[in-house]
């Protein structure tokens, strides 16, 4: 009998892990900045000293990661730039701009504030191809050649980087949301600062909650999934909007006037339109993902624009978007990225657009997310080995719910790419319909 392969370290978004715990440690992260910049600069061919740039949120064990990783990378003879409290699109950005080689983000995004990770971005601030993330892994222990003297890494904080990506993210709001009152959730995350200073910098009127920066409660009750603060705000406040950030700022949601979620297929079928209107969609084509709601489907044949879908990540998003020339993508979890303004999905860039497209229209965001009616979505999540969702019994299961269900519904089996689960998701024209289903195929999958 043969082993099991060992778990990757490297997940769909980098590492993440209980900080300080029995996994993501100060000598990982070193580690990791170390192997790091061995797969990726062994590549160079720049003349020069390589370059590499850190940024990181709120949390406690940020500092404590941060100092790890940019000895890790000084001991590889690579010089740092510490950004300090950033989110993540801004550490893309630094590497998009040039001159820089790699930059880590020391996040757990949306995760509880005792835990933390580890994304890394290479030069174009492109996340890394999962095979040089399988070689970065696999070299963790090597042993290295280690420079000494005036070959080893300088670590300074940086300059400049915060004020050119504010810049570019202005440069990008198609009409000034003048007037326009919105309430900003930070999450005591990476954009407790910055956020409300990009939208009032717009010419929004900025309600700022949970943008204190105390990293204690990040996520903790808060930000994009957390909704019940900002929609009380929303209400409180009289305001057009509101807009919800995670921990890191790569993604938001919003909910309008009334206090009604707006989630990232409306936002993502709403900024479609407005692109193929302004002619700013080529091909008349998004991409998504598959579990991008089917009213999202629906909506976008009826206005003309195919999708392409890929698996669940933003960087499958985004390797679909490269390879196919496609300049918007994202997932219904809100993460959206428009590569013609940034190559990762930035919270920031979606919310300046919502606000854009708002303010070109006239329209309040109720009326603009009507273009898409979000059918009722059952999400279970089945403990079975992830090899059962291909199981022949399960197959005829689904294909039997499928058959009744017809074209007023969708059914997808999806295993876990980390737990042993199979996440059994159904859409129906009632939440009572998909419930039923979903109970159904989640009874046949866990063998009961």
């Amino acid at each position: 009998m043969t082993s099991p392969a060992p778990a990757r370290l490297f997940g769909t978004d980098g590492v993440r892990a209980l900080a300080n715990g029995d996994v993501l440690t100060p000598e990982l992260a070193l580690a990791v900045a170390r192997s790091a910049a061995h797969e990726l600069l062994a590549r160079r061919s720049a003349p020069g000293r390589p370059l590499a740039v850190i940024g990181r949120d709120t949390r406690p064990s940020g500092p404590m990661l941060e100092a790890a990783a940019a000895a890790g990378f000084a001991s590889a003879g690579v010089d740092v730039r510490l950004l300090g409290v950033v989110p993540t699109p801004l550490v893309a950005h630094a590497c998009a701009r040039g001159g820089v080689d790699l930059g880590l983000v020391v996040s757990a995004s949306h995760n509880a504030m005792p835990d933390n990770g580890l994304k890394l971005f290479g030069p174009g601030g492109w996340k890394l191809p999962d095979d040089v993330e399988v070689a970065l892994e696999a070299g963790l222990g090597a042993a290295r050649e280690r420079p000494t003297g005036t070959d080893l890494g300088s670590i300074e904080p940086a300059h400049g980087e915060t004020d050119a990506y504010v810049a570019d993210l202005l440069e990008s709001v198609t009409a000034r949301p003048e007037g326009l009152r919105v309430v900003v959730d930070c999450a005591q995350g990476a954009a407790s600062s910055l956020a409300p200073e990009v939208y009032r910098r717009a010419g929004a009127d900025v309600v700022a909650i949970a943008a204190d920066g105390n990293g204690a409660q990040i996520n903790d009750g808060s930000g994009a999934t957390h909704l019940e603060l900002v929609r009380a705000a929303v209400l409180e406040h009289g305001a057009d909007l509101g807009l919800a950030h995670d921990g890191d700022a790569d993604r938001q949601a919003a909910v309008d006037a009334t206090g009604e979620v707006v989630d990232g297929d409306q936002l993502l079928a709403l900024l479609a339109v407005g692109r193929k209107e302004r002619g700013r969609l080529p091909d008349a084509t998004v991409v998504a993902t598959v579990m991008s709601n089917l009213g999202f489907l629906r909506a976008m044949e009826r206005e003309g624009i195919a999708v392409v879908q890929t698996a669940v990540g933003d960087r499958y998003v985004l390797e679909a978007m490269r390879a196919g020339g496609h300049l918007l993508g994202g997932e219904q979890s809100g993460h959206t990225v428009q590569l013609d303004h940034g190559t990762t999905g930035d919270g920031l860039l979606t919310g300046l657009s919502v606000l854009g497209r708002m303010a070109e229209t006239g329209r309040s965001l109720a009326e603009l997310a009507a273009v898409m009616h979000r059918l009722p979505q059952v999400l279970v999540n089945v403990r079975a080995e992830r090899s059962r969702a291909q199981d022949a019994d399960v197959l005829d299961a689904v294909a039997r719910e499928q058959e009744q269900l017809g074209g007023s519904g969708r059914l997808l089996l999806r295993p876990s790419g980390t737990e042993p689960l199979v996440r059994v998701m159904v859409e129906a024209e009632t939440p009572e319909q998909a419930e039923a289903v979903a109970q159904r195929l989640a009874a046949v999958v866990g063998g009961s």
